[in-house]
């Protein structure tokens, strides 16, 4: 059974930083896509970051550009997302998510996402 394991969430004052790391086998660098994903209260879920191919090629939300960093090690089965300069908007659960198959849609598209972690929260204080 694959599981993906989050941590790293935490309340933080605005302008802060927060590391999320997420753990399984299914991390490797034979793993199409590695993804974080949000839901902020009372909205859909949405993407945030995504790496592909074990590292090479990593997409962004405009929303996260150049505050927030993507990276896996792939000897650690570990996905991270670097947060830094956040913002009480940056307030959701976070989710990790892996895809297998190259085919489908574009990286931030959930339906594609075959294993899912359970989340951790990320509060920003303004």
């Amino acid at each position: 059974q694959v599981q993906l394991v989050e941590s790293g969430g935490g309340a933080v004052q605005a302008g802060g930083s927060l590391r999320l790391s997420c753990t399984g086998s299914i991390v490797t660098s034979s793993t199409t896509y590695m993804a974080w994903f949000r839901q902020p209260p009372g909205k859909e879920r949405v993407g945030v970051a995504a790496i592909y191919g074990g590292g090479g090629i990593t997409y962004y939300a405009d929303s996260v550009k150049g505050r927030f960093t993507i990276s896996q090690d792939n000897a650690k089965n570990t996905v991270y997302l670097q947060m830094n300069s956040l913002k009480p908007e940056d307030t959701a659960m976070y989710y990790c998510a892996a895809r297998v198959t190259p085919y489908g849609g574009g990286w931030s598209e959930q339906f594609w996402y075959h294993y899912w972690g359970q989340g951790t929260q990320v509060t920003v204080s303004s």
